[in-house]
């Protein structure tokens, strides 16, 4: 059986510099307005752009086709909205004043085997660069190969960790010889849609926030021939980094832009004129909100005080692009997690981040407080904002069926020493490690090097739970009168996506598991991808413990949500497409359904609980449900 979705404490903005000053206002800089009516009239609603326009660096301006131009940008990802909303997402944020839209690309996405590549349907990421042109949008790139963006391993595809001796985000030759093959494919994408040749494409950012990773300029100087190279190249390469990280991470060549949360602009800008005097003023990231770990509060930021310092910046006649302007979801098993090397915070699905459109896309107070900032800065009337999507709650039926984890195993891998994911050429998911114990056997079950999540069996009943999030790696096991079989269940909580800690994030048991200190000698190792939920055998009877339980849903065609707050720890799936995680720490309750991702009549539910019960009553939901939020980041 094969059980896998398609599909920043230390983290990684606390590293960076924050530096913290009183706002004040300044006088509006006018020479926007003009530049925003040129952008409108080159990239008209459903106009290409001819090929015969140019974007460049003046100074401390940008320029399109020679006349100032000032970016006013907001992130959102293609892989966290569904395509069929893509337009709709556009369209408000051409609504709140945006004139640009800015992505990453997720290598993981796009090359999930050495060689492979999709770039079909979600992934489609030149069909999502076509549409945000023609709803009058320019497009910054961020092809990495490293992302962060809270995303599984930061965008690098896991088996680039089966080789151990590869080191990822380095000159070893082995890791670029990578990253030159999937930038070579990628270019065949990106390249016809650079402005040059017709494209909304502006400008394309050299590697991400390396400055808080390292200081190889070499490998940095390395990457931004190799975006020469394939021809991904437009006018304008810059990067971008925290403002004290700018020496390590950036190229004298390169515009540099600087990336800083609420409160930080004043202090941010002039760390970046006191380095950078000559250059272009922008903030590639301004984050306005903040994501998610399991076990914490959501989080929450005041949206007057991020309106207030977004109009202090574009007055200034700064370059602004907000992180994020609608985060979406990070559907299936593709969240990221945090670490410093000691620590370990996993995310949750749900990508709200407190962004000015919330998860499903519905505008929330700070989109009007922005839309009327950037109204008044560019003295350019906002346009009609598209009306609201539905959302409705949906009856389920009242039959469940069941599948117990035990009566689906797979065929093992049988192995003397203790394999990772990585190792049997497995992405997500879990891995079922089982070995037999001998009569009288007891004492101390010791894991050392466990990711992330595991749960631990005598028999096939549960011993306990032990949760690198929590550092425990060691139980109890009671005395056993005869021989008995071990297992040991590990959940894939979501790659590390930020610090140095991405080179060794292989999962599963990646050191070695002692009980009583002893090391058992042979193993049958179940790889748990969990791909093809629809075809385990399901019964109309109870089950408990890890098991899979399938019933339908009843919609019509608007979004809903799917209520957790009966079930424990485990995944959901929709007409067997992943949705993504469930954990009743919180503090996500609910799981975003797409319309676009329903049927009219019934839908198939899957879900798997590790800590199943007989009776789980799964209902939907029209609003999203969180633990009280935060007034403020941590």
């Amino acid at each position: 059986m094969h059980l896998q979705a398609n599909t920043r404490s230390d983290d990684r903005r606390p590293t960076k510099v924050r530096v913290r000053n009183l706002m004040n206002k300044k006088p509006v800089s006018m020479f926007l307005s003009a530049a925003m009516v040129l952008s409108a009239a080159v990239y008209g609603f459903g106009q290409a752009a001819p090929s015969h326009h140019s974007f460049t660096v003046s100074g401390k301006r940008f320029l399109l086709d020679g006349q100032p131009y000032q970016i006013i940008s907001g992130e959102m990802h293609y892989p966290r909205v569904p395509r069929a909303y893509w337009r709709d997402r556009f369209r408000k944020a051409r609504a709140m004043g945006l004139n640009t839209i800015t992505t990453y690309v997720f290598w993981n996405l796009h090359e999930p085997r050495p060689g492979v590549y999709d770039f079909a349907g979600q992934n489609d990421i030149a069909e999502y660069i076509r549409e945000a042109q023609q709803e009058g949008l320019n497009v910054i790139l961020r092809p990495g190969p490293y992302v962060c963006a809270e995303w599984e391993l930061g965008g690098y595809p896991s088996w680039l960790l089966k080789d151990r001796s590869l080191v990822l985000r380095s000159q070893d030759p082995k890791y670029t010889a990578a990253v030159e093959r999937w930038f070579t494919r990628l270019a065949k994408e990106i390249t016809p849609l650079l402005l040059r040749n017709g494209g909304p494409i502006i400008a394309v950012q050299v590697e991400n926030e390396y400055g808080s990773f390292g200081d190889d300029h070499a490998y940095v100087e390395g990457l931004k021939k190799l975006i020469e190279k394939t021809g991904m190249a437009p006018d304008v390469l810059y990067t971008a980094d925290g403002p004290e990280e700018i020496p390590k991470g950036s190229l004298p060549e390169l515009p540099a832009v600087i990336n800083f949360g609420t409160g930080e602009a004043k202090n941010s800008f002039a760390v970046l004129d006191s380095l950078r005097p000559d250059g272009p003023h922008m903030s590639g990231e301004y984050w306005a909100g903040w994501f998610d770990h399991w076990g914490e509060k959501h989080h929450q930021t005041n949206g007057a005080n991020e309106a207030a310092e977004l109009e202090w910046m574009l007055s200034q006649g700064y370059s602004v692009s907000m992180y994020m302007f609608h985060g979406g979801t990070s559907f299936g098993w593709m969240n990221g997690a945090n670490s410093n090397g000691t620590n370990y915070e996993p995310d949750t699905t749900s990508y709200d981040y407190d962004a000015p459109l919330d998860e499903r896309g519905t505008p929330r107070q700070k989109y009007f407080l922005f839309r009327d900032v950037i109204a008044r800065v560019t003295g350019h009337p906002a346009a009609e904002v598209p009306p609201p999507l539905p959302v409705k709650e949906f009856p389920l039926t009242a039959g469940t069926e069941s599948a117990s984890l035990w009566s689906n195993l797979p065929k093992p891998v049988e192995s003397d020493a203790l394999l990772t994911m990585e190792d049997m050429d497995q992405s997500y998911g879990y891995v079922l490690y089982r070995t037999r114990l001998e009569a009288g056997t007891g004492g101390e079950l010791n894991i050392e090097g466990l990711h992330d999540y595991a749960q631990v069996y005598l028999d096939q009943k549960l011993m306990g739970a032990l949760d690198r999030r929590l550092a425990t790696s060691q139980l109890k096991l009671p005395a056993i009168a005869g021989p008995a079989t071990l297992d040991i269940l590990v959940e894939n909580s979501g790659r590390v996506n930020f610090t140095k800690v991405i080179r060794g994030e292989r999962k599963g048991i990646t050191g070695k598991v002692t009980v009583a200190g002893k090391e058992p000698k042979h193993w049958q190792i179940f790889p748990l991808p969990m791909d093809n939920v629809g075809q385990l055998h399901y019964v109309l009877e109870p089950c408990e413990g890890p098991c899979f339980k399938r019933t339908t849903l009843v919609a019509s065609i608007a979004d809903t949500y799917v209520d957790t707050t009966a079930l424990h720890k485990g995944e959901v799936w929709i007409n067997q497409r992943p949705l993504g995680r469930f954990w009743s720490i919180g503090p996500q309750h609910t799981l975003l359904v797409p319309a676009p991702w329903l049927h009219r009549g019934l839908n198939e539910i899957v879900f798997f609980d590790l800590l199943s019960e007989p009776s789980q009553p799964l209902k939907t939901t029209d609003k999203p449900i969180f633990d009280r939020a935060l007034a403020h980041r941590e």
